[in-house]
């Protein structure tokens, strides 16, 4: 079964699904001008800003929480077990290929959250409601594409966003501190059920205050590794640079193999084209789709060119990727070599925080999908459920559910990119009409401090 469905996962995961999520990123960078080179200090401006409220403000929860909802979805143990099988089974330079499928990922998640916005609708119990399921419905007239969508999302929810999580909880724990898989089950069960029963509100509210502190933990331990041994900075990211185009760390001619496994990588972290993260944009509090896109699009930014290069600069700087470690056990050796043993607890504290916040993020997502299919009245059930197999999920073995949630998530891209290519009109003409707004409020803005000095 587990060859079976390793196969599968290489044909689905291969060259074309991901030619087809770096392809739409670089159609829709070129069609939007670069935006998101140009706009991205605006952008982060509006992430950590107050949000503007007025009468055409509608939504949930502010620009800040859904940016953190979908925070603490992508931010999870692939930024840590991820970046580190780049490393090893593509070489320093699969870190480079991160980095361009990321800024690239930015305009596929602009787009993304632009729609989600736009052609959200208030369900049942007053809440917002969005996602690749209600554009592809709605936008492309394509139902059948957002019900498989939807079918996809939610059955990924249970596995990637759910069992996969609570499993690397409690085997970082047991591997740590010895602490008894159905303890740690128990102990998740009871703070994700906290959290996700109360919905979008409660899951907004928790991961404001929850994600800046846990991404701040551990971007502080890399930091700290990197200005201590600041002089193999330097040669480090020289070979993430020369190894991405000539594949020598690994002995050469497999540079397929390096861009292959830093974009896959890559999309795993940030899920730029997967359309799970457009699902909380939706529930956004904003006036115009495109203020709320920006904001979302600087997910992709923090997530890969920050969180993610904090593990692949470290691993590189440490030259342990040919010892015959991987993941998480690679990641912890590195951070160990410069740190002590101090170094292998931020490791796994960072596993611990980052897969629960995926549990809680991904909860929404999966929620979501599920109501789209059946009913709203059916999401209380499916909460009940979810938190249900977090328990499961720490104290089983999962290798087949990590190959399904793999597979999920790539059939999950594909009805959403066709969204996003057949509507990429709509994202330019929504654009537009937003960044002439902007430039009246700048300018309105620069006129009320010039009044001030005056």
């Amino acid at each position: 079964m587990n060859d079976i469905i390793d196969a599968i996962g290489a044909f689905v995961w291969g060259p074309p699904t991901l030619i087809l999520i770096v392809g739409t990123g670089i159609y829709l960078t070129i069609r939007l001008g670069f935006l998101q080179f140009r706009m991205l200090p605006y952008a982060l401006k509006l992430a950590f800003s107050p949000a503007r409220q007025d009468k055409k403000s509608k939504g949930d929860i502010s620009h800040y929480q859904a940016l953190t909802t979908a925070m603490a979805a992508t931010i999870g143990t692939g930024n840590i077990v991820g970046v580190a099988t780049a490393v090893v089974l593509g070489g320093p330079g699969a870190v480079f290929w991160m980095w361009l499928s990321a800024l690239f990922g930015m305009a596929t998640k602009y787009a993304e959250a632009i729609l989600a916005v736009k052609y959200r609708v208030v369900n049942s119990k007053g809440e917002m409601s969005g996602g690749p399921m209600y554009y592809l419905e709605k936008g492309l007239k394509a139902k059948w594409l957002g019900v498989l969508f939807a079918i996809f999302g939610a059955s990924a929810a249970f596995g990637i966003g759910n069992m996969v999580q609570s499993n690397s909880v409690s085997d970082a724990l047991q591997r740590s501190f010895n602490v008894p898989s159905w303890l740690t089950g128990i102990i998740l069960t009871i703070l994700v059920g906290l959290v996700i029963l109360g919905g979008i509100k409660s899951i907004g509210r928790v991961t404001a205050l929850f994600v800046p502190v846990m991404a701040a933990f551990y971007v502080l331990g890399g930091l700290i590794i990197m200005i201590m041994n600041f002089d193999l900075v330097p040669a480090a990211v020289g070979l993430i640079f020369s190894d991405a185009f000539t594949g020598s760390a690994l002995g050469g001619g497999v540079l397929g193999t390096v861009i292959r496994y830093g974009v896959a990588r890559g999309v795993f972290s940030n899920e730029a084209g997967l359309g799970s993260a457009p699902i909380a944009a939706a529930a956004a509090r904003t006036d115009y789709p495109g203020r709320q896109a920006l904001v979302s699009m600087t997910q992709v930014f923090i997530d890969t060119i920050v969180v993610c290069s904090i593990t692949g600069i470290t691993i590189v700087m440490a030259n342990m990727y040919t010892d015959g470690l991987s993941g998480g056990d690679l990641t912890a050796a590195s951070f160990t070599a410069f740190l002590g043993d101090t170094g292998g607890m931020i490791v796994t504290v960072g596993i611990v925080l980052f897969a629960f916040s995926t549990l809680v993020g991904w909860s929404y997502y999966g929620e979501k999908c599920f109501g789209y299919l059946f009913s709203d009245k059916a999401v209380p059930y499916y909460r009940v459920v979810f938190v249900a197999m977090v328990f499961y999920g720490a104290v089983e073995q999962l290798d087949v559910v990590w190959g399904i949630s793999d597979i999920m998530n790539a059939l999950m891209a594909a009805p959403n990119l066709i969204g996003l290519l057949g509507l990429s009109g709509v994202v330019v003409y929504e654009t537009k009409k937003f960044l002439k707004v902007a430039k009246e409020e700048k300018e309105q803005e620069k006129a009320e401090r010039a009044s001030r000095a005056s």
